[in-house]
């Protein structure tokens, strides 16, 4: 079981501008320092079987840009300048690890064949794919436990009670589940009343929806941040209002990288949501709406987490790059 902790930090920050040119080294600097933390947590001991593992392992150190142990970790920074960043990170490192488990486990899930049906996630074969449907179910159930287990073993005890519930609440029927449940309803005619919505209704079901599916672990990732570090009622807010405004951007970019974007330099099947019918923001919006409603809430981001100053730069420059992206 990894012990989440690490003897290597980033750099000190810039200014917001600084950070969205650099973004990609400073992903590239979480990397460096999750990677082989998530790498201890799935050396499992003999008493798991050897496939289980090498599924876990599959799944869960997939090359990836790890944007939610990032907001963990520059949450955590934003809420205590007066630590290192190294001693920030080092204190978030359990829930920044907790997770990226359970995210790779709603991917694992979300590719079977009864749910996306995809055969590529992060340029590899999916899980199922690479293994067998059995197997990759097995997967996903297994990498929840231990989610848990690296908070509960990762986090002084006073804390990792309130950030084991923060992030059951997030992952379960009430945020990613249920918005996966209402993500399918569309395609599967569960919800026939939206086929005579207007525009207006459809966009407020959308932002429903994803708030759940995809929102609800961005937020849980700053909370974890801030809990890890002792964070305050109002930096806790202020951490929140960013994740509310921050996930609901990524969702639209993301569906406009479907939409407009390439196999190759996404590492995933592209086109295939609006092949499938479900409701996108291109494709009730248009482009240039979705875009200009992209950047507002990435501006509304970064104005949530101004009064942390130059220790929020980082979230602030992400919520405007996450917009601006092209992979």
């Amino acid at each position: 079981m990894a012990s989440c902790q690490a003897t290597a930090g980033p750099p000190a920050l810039g200014g917001v501008a600084d950070a969205v040119t650099s973004m990609p080294e400073r992903l590239r600097q979480v990397q460096a320092f999750v990677d082989p933390l998530l790498a201890e947590a799935v050396e499992l001991s003999p008493e798991a079987p050897a496939r289980l593992i090498a599924a876990l392992r599959h799944a869960v150190l997939a090359p990836g840009k790890r944007l939610r142990p990032a907001l963990v970790l520059w949450a955590a920074r934003s809420c205590r300048p007066d630590l290192s960043e190294l001693a920030a990170w080092q204190a978030a490192a359990a829930p920044a690890v907790a997770v990226e488990l359970i995210h790779a486990y709603s991917l694992v899930h979300d590719d079977l064949p009864a749910m996306d049906d995809d055969d590529l996630r992060r340029g590899r074969p999916t899980c199922h794919r690479a293994f067998d449907e059995a197997t990759a179910i097995l997967c996903g159930d297994a990498l929840q436990p231990l989610a848990f287990e690296t908070l509960a073993r990762g986090l002084p005890p006073a804390v990792a009670g309130a950030a084991c519930l923060t992030l059951a609440r997030a992952a379960g029927a009430e945020a990613l589940v249920g918005g996966q449940v209402d993500d399918l309803a569309v395609e599967r005619g569960w919800n026939d009343d939206l086929a005579e919505a207007s525009a207006e209704q459809k966009v407020c079901w959308m932002e429903r929806v994803h708030r759940r599916k995809t929102g609800a672990l961005f937020r849980a990732s700053l909370a974890l941040g801030g809990l890890a570090v002792e964070a305050d009622a109002s930096q806790l807010d202020a951490l929140d209002r960013f994740g509310a405004a921050f996930g609901l951007a990524f969702q639209i970019a993301d569906d406009l990288l479907d939409a407009e974007g390439d196999e190759a330099t996404m590492g995933k099947r592209v086109g295939k949501d609006a092949g499938r019918g479900k409701l996108t923001f291109p494709t009730v919006l248009g482009s240039q709406a979705t875009r200009h409603r992209a950047d507002q809430l990435a501006a509304d981001a970064a104005a949530a987490v101004a009064g942390f100053g130059p220790a929020g730069a980082d979230l602030a420059a992400l919520a405007h790059w996450i917009v601006s992206r092209n992979h």
